[in-house]
């Protein structure tokens, strides 16, 4: 029979807000298995003992949590989304006739109360303390790489100036090296180079947002960018330090210090890393090599030119310390630059009768030069590392954690764009972000793992009740 629905709302009912959300919602598993107390003691001195009483430090930080894990970028969306989600309000402990908090009071905290405090930094190596807790991360196997946010900066509103050169870590070891290789070829040693401090480099600088960094890569964006280095654990994929950079600064800078970092906060035994060919650099391969790490990093791809001939069809002899070309020819040691390369030349002589000349090289002199790194013997081994088991097996499951990490931060949890300005401000973005995930994966995961001891429980009760036959 053909009817229609009264569309009225206007009777009243008892209801429990308990009863209304999911049994299997995402927000039941995080209440029940994610610790937020210890957001009291975070916060506790950033308030005052005078004034009116402030709004639940808790409730704050949830509803902030709230909107990294479902993508709400808007603060005002977030106040609105909370005001119609039973989820929500039963998460952040509220009733349905109770008052949500306004927009304002998080972006007021935000830019006022935990302006100067780490107070971000410190709720993501808590929650990552409990992912350690609960078994959830290992610390032995890391996969590292960066990926780009779009600053909220107009590429066109920029200008040009001249900044400080910040000087590299590893420059005087570099140097002592160099000067070392060259006393062992006879060469004089190299004059201490002047403070790197007094070197400037030109610089394109955002108006709008003067603290991102101009970014040209290929296939990837031209503008204002900030690059987001992430490390996870191979276990669950737990995201185990975040560290934001302007778009400028190349990924392998900040790798040995945040490596460092994650060795001594959480006491990891790393035995293994994987990395992205944009981290093979000498420097990095000496020092995992000299903290007794596995490292896993890809060939760099050199540019291509029309040259047949490239410098992997060069044999280097190490007894003779020469190189040796595909027609016979012996290259001989020239001198070491003081950026640590060691030059190999071939006789022009004896390239100009050779009929291989023209796919070999394209110099004017008729002379082949190959350079060879005074730290090179730290990336062969590197290269030894991709072609065993193991190293095929850390470079595969490199692409299934760190990149999916990106994928997921940026589909679902609006990482593509900084909603900020500010380095400080977008690190905020990225860390809550990486707070959601892993908060994300851990109320999964043990979930999941209370399910499977419970079945586990039944079998073995099962067997051992049954008579035996």
């Amino acid at each position: 029979m053909f009817q229609r629905q009264d569309s009225s709302q206007n009777q009243m009912e008892f209801i429990c807000i308990e009863d209304l959300v999911p049994p299997d919602h995402l927000l039941r598993k995080i209440d029940k298995h994610i610790k937020f107390s210890f957001i009291y003691d975070k916060t506790k001195d950033l308030y005052s003992d005078i004034g009116r009483p402030c709004l639940d430090v808790v409730i704050l930080f949830k509803m902030m949590l709230i909107g990294y894990l479902f993508g709400i970028r808007s603060e005002r969306r977030l106040e609105q989304e909370i005001k119609v989600n039973v989820a929500y309000r039963w998460f952040l402990g509220l009733g349905l006739s109770d008052t949500v908090p306004d927009h304002s009071t998080i972006s007021q905290n935000r830019r006022r109360r935990f302006k100067e405090s780490n107070i971000f930094r410190d709720i993501f190596d808590e929650i990552l303390r409990q992912a350690i807790d609960s078994g959830l991360v290992g610390g032995e196997y890391l996969y590292t790489d960066s990926t780009h946010l779009k600053a909220s900066a107009n590429r066109n509103r920029r200008e040009v100036v001249e900044v400080a050169q910040t000087p590299k870590d590893y420059l005087d070891d570099l140097e002592t090296a160099v000067n070392r290789e060259r006393k062992a070829h006879g060469k004089k040693g190299l004059k201490p180079t002047k403070k790197i401090k007094n070197r400037k480099r030109k610089i394109k600088r955002s108006l709008t947002d003067p603290e991102s960094g101009y970014m040209c890569r290929e296939r990837k964006g031209e503008g204002f960018y900030y690059l987001n280095h992430v490390t996870t654990d191979e276990k669950h994929n737990i995201i185990t330090d975040v560290h934001v950079t302007p778009g400028n600064v190349h990924d392998s800078v900040p790798y040995l210090k945040r490596l460092d970092y994650q060795r001594e906060k959480f006491n990891f035994n790393v035995k293994a890393v994987s990395l992205d060919a944009g981290y093979n650099t000498a420097p990095i391969c000496k020092g995992l090599d000299e903290r007794k790490i596995f490292g896993v990093i890809p060939h760099v791809r050199c540019r291509r030119n029309n040259l047949k001939i490239q410098k992997r069809h060069f044999k280097y002899i190490q007894d003779e310390d020469v190189y040796l070309c595909p027609e016979g020819q012996k290259l001989l040691y020239r001198t070491t630059s003081r950026a640590g390369s060691h030059e190999y030349i071939s006789d022009s002589k004896i390239c100009s009768q050779c009929s291989m000349l023209s796919e070999c090289t394209a110099s004017q002199n008729k002379v082949r030069v190959i350079t060879r790194h005074v730290w090179e013997e730290y990336r062969e081994i590197i290269r030894q590392n991709i072609l065993t088991t193991v190293g095929k097996f850390l470079r595969q499951r490199r692409r299934e954690t760190v990149e999916r990490c990106f994928a997921d931060a940026k589909e679902l949890h609006g990482l593509r764009y900084a909603r900020y300005r500010g380095l400080k401000n977008v690190t905020e973005q990225c860390l809550m972000t990486a707070v959601a995930m892993n908060i994300k994966k851990m109320a999964t995961h043990l979930c999941y793992l209370i399910i499977y001891r419970l079945k586990l429980h039944f079998i073995i009760v099962k067997y051992q009740l049954q008579p035996q036959i």
